[in-house]
């Protein structure tokens, strides 16, 4: 299955000079936040394939503005030809604001989709904002990770674990694809394809 992640910035590929042959062959789209809504339904009416997204901390606007023919998967396991993709989007909180939360905050998001991990069993990707903590995130408060999303890789060992919210061109040498345990790690940033075994 051929994959494409976004996040944090529309690529001038797909939106301002879009080029419908960078499409060709993706199965699917996973949108990890910050990203305009009127892209991501751009995005939609140009292919067959699913847009999937969480919501990022600047995503304020999707509540009046959800994009159109796109499926928020916040808090739930979304099934795409057998993938089970696992959504928690928002970043750590570090001022008032919608889709931020404490470490204990989405601790509890996470501890309320105990039945739907168990009934899945499990997931194989996980699809989120933020990276985990200590896995290629950032050293200030508003772009640490999440303690519980390594709990999440070590417990049910998805493939791939793809987020965005730590700007690749923020200067800091963030890698573009990494391991954590069993599961391979991967910043969106802009944009990103990726393959999986269906």
């Amino acid at each position: 299955m051929k994959i494409l992640a976004i996040a944090d910035q529309e690529s001038p590929i797909l939106w301002d000079h879009f080029d419908k042959h960078y499409l060709e062959g993706v199965d699917l789209i996973l949108s990890c936040g910050d990203l305009k809504p009127q892209y991501l339904s751009f995005l939609a009416t140009f292919t067959h394939a699913p847009v999937l997204y969480v919501h990022g901390n600047h995503d304020g606007t999707y509540e009046e503005t959800p994009p159109d023919g796109c499926i928020c998967i916040e808090d739930d396991i979304y099934v795409f030809k057998g993938i089970r993709i696992l959504g928690l989007g928002g970043s750590m909180r570090y001022k008032p604001g919608s889709h931020q939360y404490t470490q204990r905050q989405m601790s509890r998001r996470v501890r309320k989709l105990w039945w739907r991990l168990w009934r899945r069993k499990g997931f194989d990707i996980l699809l989120a904002h933020s990276p985990a903590y200590r896995v290629n995130d950032g050293e200030d408060m508003p772009h640490n990770g999440f303690q519980v999303f390594c709990y999440l890789m070590e417990k049910y060992k998805p493939s791939v674990f793809v987020h965005g919210h730590v700007h690749m061109n923020y200067g800091r040498n963030f890698p573009r694809v990494s391991t954590y345990r069993e599961t391979q790690v991967i910043n969106a940033y802009e944009k990103y394809i990726f393959e999986l075994d269906a």
